[in-house]
């Protein structure tokens, strides 16, 4: 029956019942024997029919979607937000949600609008600063949500993400490990840390943590996208530190510029600079040489906030904080 919507009352005629036979099924309000569901489900599956969401919605109260609120803003990288967008979405449809993709940055009004309009059942929100204004919000909100990222105070909300100040901190003890005594990190656009966008800012605290602990000397600078900055970046890192000899750049987006960068200025990977990326796994993969890399788990993270907010949907309890633990591969660049 393609080509046109397929009713309830269809449905009911091709299994022989009621149509609030079929009603039941779908709610599961009331109990039905097996043989009956089986003979609704399968014509269901014959004919192709779907619950009409908005019927469904007045009588659940729900409306089955949940809102991601993603603004893409200055120093962002796209395909990874991207990789964290899909996996929301395809986790929330496992979970018969569908998603709504808020990416103007619109603030506190953007989740008010969506909230009052009661278009959303829970809210997912990504690039979490440390002093994130949607905050305080979403603490009054009757939606529940989930932040992909922590704020500096993140007591009375749910939070999940890798834990970045350990993958700072690991990728300088592997340098350590490789026997090198000074190291740099490279990490996002200055802009990102003039946000105070909590990735990256603990990235680097777990980076200059370790060196200290370490007893290593060290240095962490922001890094632009395009690849004059980065050479220009690259060439002055070199010059104001000529014992330089380990590498790590937390920004998908000039992970090539680095390493031309670096060929150009006669140094060679590994033999003349280590280097470690935080990054996900084909972007460390496809690299020359292949780098050693803590991986970004887009698809684990997405799919555990949208676990996260369903379990508080339902009522559930769940945990304040969710860290990932950073998992180092070693390839061809150290």
């Amino acid at each position: 029956m393609s080509g046109r919507t397929v009713t309830i009352s269809e449905v009911a005629k091709h299994a022989g019942v009621a149509v609030s036979t079929v009603s039941y099924v779908l709610s599961g309000k009331r109990t039905i024997s097996a043989d009956t569901r089986r003979r609704v489900l399968d014509s269901i599956s014959a004919l192709g029919y779907h619950p009409n969401a908005g019927a469904r919605a007045l009588a659940s109260k729900r409306s089955n979607v949940i809102a991601l609120v993603l603004p893409l803003r200055a120093g962002m990288h796209v395909p990874v937000l991207m990789r964290f967008a899909s996996a929301v979405v395809t986790a929330a449809r496992r979970f018969d949600h569908d998603v709504l993709l808020l990416t103007a940055d619109e603030g506190t009004a953007g989740i008010r609008r969506v909230a009052a309009s009661a278009l959303v059942d829970a809210l997912v929100l990504m690039d979490v600063e440390l002093d994130d204004r949607r905050v305080p919000l979403l603490r009054e909100l009757a939606e529940p949500s989930v932040l992909i990222g922590f704020p500096a105070r993140p007591a009375g909300l749910t939070c999940v993400d890798l834990d970045f100040h350990a993958a700072g901190a690991r990728c300088a003890e592997h340098l350590a490990e490789r026997g090198h005594r000074e190291i740099a990190l490279l990490g996002a656009p200055s802009v990102v840390y003039d946000r105070g966008t909590g990735f990256a800012t603990r990235t680097r605290d777990g980076f200059t943590a370790a060196v200290a602990d370490l007893g290593l000397e060290g240095v962490a600078l922001p890094c632009e996208e395009t690849f004059d900055e980065v050479y220009e970046t690259v060439r002055d890192l070199l010059l104001d530190h000529p014992g330089l000899s380990g590498l790590v750049v937390h920004n998908e987006a000039a992970v090539s510029h680095v390493l031309a960068a670096l060929r150009q200025l006669g140094r060679r990977v590994p033999q003349d600079m280590a280097v470690v990326a935080i990054c996900p796994e084909d972007v460390a993969e496809r690299a020359s040489p292949p780098l050693t890399s803590v991986l970004i788990p887009a698809e684990e993270v997405g799919r555990e906030a949208v676990r996260l907010v369903m379990d508080k949907l339902e009522g559930r309890v769940v945990p304040d904080s969710t860290l990932l633990a950073p998992l180092l591969a070693v390839r061809s660049s150290t």
